[in-house]
């Protein structure tokens, strides 16, 4: 019987395919993430603030993509002199708890990889990220793909995300 598989995170974990080169079976689909385009994510990092050596990475270990994302940028960053802290995603107390530590440090970055929890909490990881310095760079992607960056503060922040974070 043929199977099509539509928003899997990782078809081979998931025991649908063999692998993605050959997947074998009757089975073909979509993926939500291909797993390099996490390493993207730290080399993009690393180019808005070229000083980075440190880098949270929220991720929910418990789905199929935390494991395959984080092993790409863990790969991926002594090449690029990162030093990595995985935060897991569970409950907005632990996220608090952990980029509060991580913050005490310097030249500290941060990656969210795609999970349901982590977009649950969005507004907590921005407004945390964001009180935890003086300032932070705030990254968009217009559709020319140039990538600009303007510092955010505090006071906006406050307009738009009230007092998360700042407890």
């Amino acid at each position: 019987m043929p199977i099509v598989f539509a928003g899997i995170a990782d078809p081979v974990a998931a025991g649908y395919v063999e692998s993605l080169a050959r997947p074998g079976r009757n089975a073909t689909g979509f993926t939500v993430f291909e797993y390099s385009i996490a390493g993207k994510w730290l080399e993009l990092l690393k180019e808005i603030a070229p000083r980075l050596t440190r880098v949270a990475v929220l991720r929910e270990p418990g789905i199929a993509a935390g494991p395959g994302q984080f092993g790409v940028i863990q790969a991926l960053a002594p090449s690029l002199g990162v030093e990595l802290r995985p935060i897991d995603v569970r409950e907005a107390s632990e996220i608090e708890r952990a980029l509060t530590v991580f913050a005490q440090g310097s030249n500290g970055g941060v990656i969210v990889a795609g999970s349901p929890r982590a977009t649950a909490h969005r507004n907590l990881i921005i407004a945390l990220a964001a009180w935890r310095s003086n300032s932070m760079n705030y990254c968009t992607v217009p559709q020319n793909r140039k990538i600009k960056r303007r510092p955010v503060e505090r006071d906006e922040l406050r307009r738009q995300f009230g007092n998360a974070g700042n407890e």
